[in-house]
């Protein structure tokens, strides 16, 4: 099975995030995509941030009636900050070998990774797959950023793919812009303003029963 990863916040998942792994699903032909919110996420402030447990039910809502996606509460279950290496490993221990995973990741958390907890490790268990969401920065950033950061062994080739004799591609994937955040949502939320089209109707009346981001 081949499968793709795709962690986050999620506070809350939004349309964007949804087009976008719709997207990469079918350009990679994934037979499926395993989105999984994060408890305690390191690298975030907690301010405004929903509860693990209300936000792990927008997602499963979000995708609930999306054939090939599916929902771990993997990150939920373990005590503590939650570190994308220990995320990886654990998935592999259960979904065993037969499974070829790809790591999902934006490119601002592509280029956050220096922060990481063993981020090179990551290069090391299996490829990765950064989008790109209409940027027209070219692939010179991600060049000077991989000769630094993961490894100065790395080569481009064709295809927006960055290969290396031991570590696991990277991919670069130009993925559609979609113009809708997190934290747009939150403010919306909290002004009074509406927010329908830009979150699924199930996860607008959880957020309004629920009360959350006012």
């Amino acid at each position: 099975m081949n499968a793709g990863l795709f962690g986050g916040t999620f506070n809350p998942i939004h349309n964007g995030h949804l087009g976008i792994i719709q997207y990469v699903k079918v350009h990679y032909a994934f037979d499926t995509i395993i989105l999984y919110p994060s408890a305690l996420p390191p690298h975030k402030p907690n301010r405004n941030l929903a509860s693990a447990q209300d936000r792990l039910t927008m997602v499963k809502r979000a995708v609930k009636n999306m054939k090939g996606f599916q929902v771990s509460d993997i990150e939920l279950q373990r005590k503590g900050p939650s570190f994308t290496i220990d995320t990886i490993s654990q998935f592999k221990t259960i979904f065993g070998s037969h499974t070829r995973f790809h790591l999902l990741l934006g490119s601002d958390a592509f280029f956050d990774t220096p922060s990481w907890k063993h981020a090179r490790q990551i290069f090391e268990v299996l490829p990765v797959i950064v989008m790109q969401r209409g940027e027209k920065t070219g692939i010179e950033p991600f060049a000077s950023f991989i000769d630094e950061y993961v490894s100065k062994s790395y080569k481009f080739k064709n295809g927006n793919i960055f290969v290396h004799d031991r570590l696991f591609p990277i991919r670069i994937c130009n993925v559609p812009r979609i113009d809708i955040s997190s934290t747009q949502i939150r403010n919306r939320v909290k002004s009074g303003k509406s927010i329908s089209g830009l979150v699924p109707e199930d996860v607008e009346t959880f957020i309004r029963t629920k009360d959350l981001y006012k």
